[in-house]
């Protein structure tokens, strides 16, 4: 039927001669004889076209044996036949018999040819055809700059901007919000100042599109001010204009203020639409309101939206980073083929929320599947390698980012120092800053912190030195490092005078860490009273985190009486952590006291707080094996403990002298020995012992403050047995070799 209907559309076209100019009429002519051709050689648009009821219906009637020809008009035609096309192939044929037929200087059809080739992709043809127009009318600038910002040539799209200005033709309504776009792409504040300029002088200001646009650039460009200003002189709101303020506030990290504004739009007549939910959800998942988050939640259910993707990602984040990651995963599974941003965020909520097992097994399942990770999850999956505390899995991960595209990403590699350093590994933690090409702070700042968790605070004090030699100006992280540091070895005066010098000499503003740090340096040192004078005088009110070191050093001191007073301060502030009341109670019983230790027994009980369990765990051949006190659920327990006993008896002979200080009154004394040679890191040792070759390295993990006992006896085995011991506490690190241990009994 293909001859038929070209047919037909010839004797239109020749019928529609007889309504134009003579000269078009004679340009019109060659197309009858070339529409055959054409037709028979496009059939996906030959069947649109013959289908198209708006293209025919209003031109062609039905006769009893014929169709009789009404009218056609030619601008119509063609621009059905370009909305027709889906290859730049037919687009170049279309536009050669527009050309052949002399309706190139046609701006309808022009303007229909640019549009056509910017949605296909073909932004330099649309550009090749506009630039060969002599005279561009709006609606043609309009379509070639709504291209150029459709492919992000925003640059582009502000320069045709202003030829179209320079030739005399002024922007509409229709102009602006791609303007405006082209200046958020490019954050372009000051640009974007001068078209709100324009928009004034033109007499835009009551264009809800342009006014939208405009609170849009403003916050793209971070001008939180202006955009707040645009919006409250709207007169009427849409839910673009609302989504707009909310989106930007949420990504200029002003979620409160976000909040303020959903408040506000819950009271107009404006419903929020999936965006809008998006952006609320964000405000929620960054000050963890969970609560409020699940009833936005209940909201996207009621509204048909929970397959709505970005409202997955959103979701699934705010669980996660709320805790929830069982809800999280849930939603995550509701998604075939999730993308990277879903699958950061399930892994950075693992991740961050001690699942770590968890985090680590979802990026193996992640690469599996070919998905490719990007720098975020990267961090996030080297982030639970630190917390696992493998060198092996740290060994696997580090390979792994070799290979990637991420291999000198400055924020990975930073990831991977910190990562070695909680491993175990500073000379792995050190080879992975020395390759670094450009080493910032933040890579200053994590090997300091490396070394001063292993109680090397000489090497970083002298790493302070070479990165101010470096001429890379230290931050208030650094200096929790330096200040750790000194902590941990000790050192007294120097940690005085770093504290003394960060706002003296490099503008850092002393935080709650830092103030912590040296209450718990001079607390340790045995300085309790002037400890406490520096918690009076601080010019901020003191944390728990303060309160708490100096509680720490009154029970390492045997300071009942300051030790309560801090214990005093902690509870008002923070009366749920059992962890505080455990170090009150350690502190009684150091002293005898048995009596109030039964006390704050009785208090926990009363408040339903437990103490939290002790394990160690202890990585062999890239397995980890866990421990608690006394574990007999090992598949090798008898072993691990006949190998106990061994050591044990090698021990009392070496001369070592349980601490039995702190182990509970009511026991005698061989039960107070046997329950402190059960506790999980001895437990781990003897595995450790049974499983590997002489003179392997044991690396253990403990999720507690090692004990004075296990410390002690530590040291001892680390001789018995010729070995390196290598366990990281809840503190720092302790290297045990040769019957001393890293920290030098300064924990």
């Amino acid at each position: 039927m293909s001859w038929i209907l070209a047919a037909r559309i010839s004797s239109l076209c020749l019928i529609s001669c007889r309504h134009q100019t003579p000269s078009i009429a004679v340009k019109s002519l060659p197309f009858t004889a070339t529409i055959f051709e054409f037709l028979s050689s496009q059939e996906n648009i030959r069947k649109q076209l013959y289908s198209s009821s708006p293209l025919f219906a209003d031109y062609i009637c039905e006769g009893d044996d014929q169709k009789l020809v009404k009218s056609l008009d030619v601008d119509l035609f063609y621009s059905k036949l370009l909305e027709s096309c889906t290859r730049f192939k037919d687009i170049a044929q279309v536009h050669a018999q527009v050309t052949k037929i002399g309706l190139q200087t046609s701006n309808f059809i022009v303007t229909k040819v640019v549009h056509v080739c910017s949605n296909l992709g073909e932004i330099r043809y649309a550009r090749q055809v506009f630039e060969e127009f002599p005279q561009p009318n709006i609606f043609l600038w309009n379509a070639i700059i709504k291209g150029h910002c459709g492919h992000d040539l925003f640059k582009d799209a502000l320069e045709f901007y202003r030829e179209m200005q320079l030739n005399g033709v002024n922007p509409d309504g229709f102009t602006l919000p791609y303007v405006l776009k082209a200046c958020s792409g490019l954050s372009a504040y000051e640009i974007g100042r001068r078209v709100h300029a324009q928009i004034l002088l033109l007499g835009f200001e009551s264009d809800v599109f342009v006014q939208n646009g405009l609170v849009a650039m403003y916050m793209k460009c971070a001008a939180t001010h202006w955009a707040r200003m645009v919006f409250d002189r709207l007169y009427d709101r849409t839910v673009v204009s609302w989504t707009s303020v909310l989106s930007g506030y949420a990504q200029n990290g002003d979620p409160l203020e976000a909040l303020k504004i959903f408040t506000q739009m819950q009271f107009s007549d404006v419903k929020p639409d999936w965006i809008a939910l998006v952006s609320i959800l964000r405000a929620y998942t960054d000050v963890e309101c969970l609560g409020q988050g699940k009833s936005v939640h209940s909201f996207v259910i009621k509204s048909g939206l929970g397959l709505e993707l970005d409202l997955l990602i959103a979701l699934t984040a705010m669980y996660a980073k709320c805790g929830e990651v069982f809800v999280a995963k849930s939603l995550f599974d509701q998604v075939p083929m999730p993308d990277v941003i879903l699958w950061n965020a399930m892994i950075s909520g693992y991740a961050k929320n001690g699942f770590a097992d968890e985090a680590i097994e979802l990026f193996r399942k992640m690469i599996s599947s070919k998905a490719k990770p990007d720098s975020v999850t990267l961090r996030s999956t080297i982030l639970a390698c630190a917390q696992v505390g493998s060198l092996e899995l740290g060994k696997w991960i580090d390979e792994f980012v070799k290979g990637s595209d991420f291999s000198i990403d400055v924020f990975v590699n930073t990831a991977l120092i910190d990562m070695y350093a909680k491993c175990g590994s500073l000379e792995h933690a050190h080879s992975v800053f020395d390759r670094l090409q450009n080493k910032d702070v933040v890579a200053w700042s994590a090997l300091i912190m490396g070394y001063g968790l292993h109680g090397r605070g000489r090497e970083a004090i002298k790493l302070f030195h070479d990165m101010k030699i470096a001429k890379v100006a230290p931050n208030d992280v650094t200096f929790i490092g330096v200040l750790s540091a000194c902590n941990h070895s000790g050192l007294v005066e120097e940690g005085r005078k770093y504290f003394h010098c960060m706002k003296r000499d490099h503008g850092v503003e002393p935080r709650h860490q830092h103030y912590a740090c040296v209450v718990d340096l001079l607390g340790r040192a045995g300085y309790l009273t002037e400890a406490y004078q520096f918690v009076e005088n601080m010019p901020i009110k003191p944390e728990v985190t303060v309160w708490g070191a100096l509680l720490s050093a009154c029970k390492m001191h045997k300071n009942v009486k300051l030790g309560e007073y801090a214990a005093k301060q902690i509870f008002a502030l923070d009366p749920s952590n059992a962890g505080h009341y455990v170090q009150l109670s350690n502190l009684y019983a150091s002293v005898g006291m048995w009596r109030e230790v039964f006390r704050i027994r009785r208090v926990m009980r009363k408040a339903r707080l437990a103490k939290p369990q002790g394990y160690s765990e202890i990585d062999i051949k890239g397995k980890r094996h866990a421990f608690h006190v006394g574990d007999k659920s090992h598949h090798k327990f008898e072993e691990i403990f006949a190998k106990l006993e061994e050591v044990e008896r090698k021990l009392k002979d070496a001369g070592f002298v349980p601490d039995t200080e702190s182990v509970l009154h009511d026991l005698n004394s061989e039960e107070k020995e046997e329950s402190l040679c059960s506790h999980s890191e001895r437990l781990a040792i003897a595995f450790g012992l049974i499983s590997t070759e002489t003179g392997t390295t044991l690396r253990i993990t403990k999720n507690l403050r090692a004990c004075v006992n296990c410390h002690t006896a530590t040291k001892f085995i680390s001789k018995i047995v010729g070995r390196e011991i290598v366990i990281r506490d809840a503190s720092r690190f302790h290297h045990f070799k040769d019957g001393s241990c890293s920290c030098g009994d300064y924990w």
